[in-house]
């Protein structure tokens, strides 16, 4: 293959790119309050919230390593015009939800166009800014995410508030065409095509959003409806069916959409347990916040919206800081600042009470929020180091699809853990109020948390080196 240069106008070229992370931020900051806004107003149990979360980030996750293999096939600037269709179309269905069914179909097709941004910009990065660039890319990609999200939860929760959720998603809406318009007039940039479209691995895709799906569904099955019942075995056998299938048409694919070679890396297996381990705490401590708040102080919920603005604030000086680091230093050594710090604000989690006060709440995730925001670039660094150009789309997509993956199994794992904790002890003759039932909750909650983190942290210490010098040149 003939090697492509870089283009020294990589940053002008890099700005409809941009402004699609920008976007996808900025309406995932608007809807973290979605969930729980919606289950109030559907007079819904907030346990449901798990499937809502579930059913977006399952999308946004499995339908990640197909956009980035198509992405080689048919060009970035396609597939990021695609995935903003879709991204439109899914809010819309949101905005018109009438049941739990009709929403969790809308959020699924909000993931997907979620999906086809994610590689594109990450592919971008690593084919057109300079090798001692990446790590700065991807710290770039992570800022412009993060800050895009820093105010929504407040200004989304004082939407809801004041009219509703669908008011809130109209909102979205409109904005959402306002940047699709920008992405188009701005991406004029000429796509590279790496690969022919002569082997298409559809088996592959269906059964990576089969197994994958199923997967996720088992720890929430089991938790809502009982390890041993009929519902969580079909699922479990689905998903295990369903492995067996993706690794035979794997094997026999001519261009498999899950590259092995990439996969079975030191660097990749260690990192992506370790953000399993911690990064899934995001998602699901922003909705068990909401609930939390919502138990403890009803009459002011736009709190826990304040507290979730100071997490991705947290998050954009975390990556900021510490993401860059990783060119100069071995990313181990920053990880060993980063992890720490997730563990403080998961262990801040053990002080709160009936009477929290949204400084508690906001330094809480905050802390929690810088620390994964440098985990974030850290860990990109760490995977997608010295990839050839030919394989940047696939190796993209899939690393998006197990870090987006962390996600929806923080949601599976820690709402249900929450939620379900606080109707057992509800139900307890020893809890009075629902109030106290959630504070004991978030007591256990942080308790496992903090033993999820010290795991990865210990795992972190024995990722490979990617720096043969203090210099920072890769091997």
């Amino acid at each position: 293959m003939q090697e492509i240069k870089k283009d020294k106008s990589y940053l002008k070229g890099f700005i409809p790119y941009a402004l699609a992370a920008f976007l996808i931020g900025l309406i995932g900051g608007f809807t973290t309050v979605l969930g729980p806004a919606f289950m109030k107003e559907m007079n819904l149990n907030y346990n449901n919230t798990t499937w809502t979360a579930l059913s977006l980030s399952i999308s946004s996750a499995v339908f990640t390593p197909i956009f980035g293999r198509i992405s080689d096939v048919v060009g970035k600037r396609k597939i990021l015009l695609i995935g903003l269709s879709i991204f439109i179309i899914g809010n819309i269905l949101t905005a018109t939800a009438n049941s739990l069914i009709y929403m969790l179909i809308a959020r699924f097709i909000v993931g997907i166009g979620t999906a086809a941004i994610a590689p594109t910009v990450i592919s971008y990065i690593i084919t057109f800014f300079p090798a001692e660039s990446i790590a700065k890319g991807f710290s770039l990609y992570m800022l412009i995410s993060s800050v895009a999200v820093i105010f929504g939860p407040t200004i989304g929760g004082l939407i809801i508030n004041k009219w509703n959720f669908r008011v809130l998603m109209w909102v979205c809406v409109v904005i959402s065409i306002i940047f699709f318009t920008l992405c188009f007039l701005t991406n004029k940039k000429k796509d590279i095509i790496i690969k022919e479209n002569k082997y298409f691995d559809k088996y592959g895709f269906i059964f990576i959003v089969l197994f994958f799906s199923f997967l996720l569904c088992i720890p929430s099955f089991g938790q809502n409806f009982g390890w041993t019942l009929p519902a969580t075995i079909i699922v479990t056998i689905l998903a295990v069916f369903s492995l067996i299938c993706l690794i035979i048409f794997e094997r026999n694919a001519k261009i498999p959409v899950l590259s092995s070679d990439f996969i079975f890396r030191k660097s990749f297996i260690l990192s992506i347990i370790t953000l399993f381990l911690t990064q899934g705490l995001m998602q699901a401590n922003m909705t068990n916040i909401i609930v939390f708040v919502n138990y403890t102080n009803p009459d002011n919920t736009v709190i826990s919206g304040y507290a979730i603005s100071i997490m991705y604030l947290g998050m954009s000086l975390g990556s900021i800081i510490l993401g860059p680091l990783t060119d100069k230093y071995e990313p181990k050594r920053i990880l060993s600042i980063s992890l720490p710090l997730t563990l403080v604000g998961c262990a801040i989690m053990l002080f709160f009470s009936v009477e929290t006060s949204v400084i508690l709440l906001a330094l809480s995730l905050g802390i929690l929020g810088f620390g994964l925001g440098g985990n974030a670039s850290i860990f990109m660094k760490v995977v997608l180091s010295n990839l050839s150009l030919d394989k940047a789309g696939a190796a993209t997509g899939t690393y998006g699809l197990f870090r987006d993956l962390t996600i929806p199994f923080g949601v599976a794992i820690f709402v249900p853990l929450f939620t379900n904790q606080i109707n057992n002890y509800t139900a307890s003759t020893n809890i009075i109020t629902s109030a106290e039932a959630a504070v004991k909750s978030i007591h256990i909650l942080s308790i496992v948390e903090i033993i999820f983190v010290i795991v990865g942290i210990i795992l972190v210490q024995f990722l490979p080196k990617i720096h043969r010098n203090k210099r920072g040149i890769i091997k």
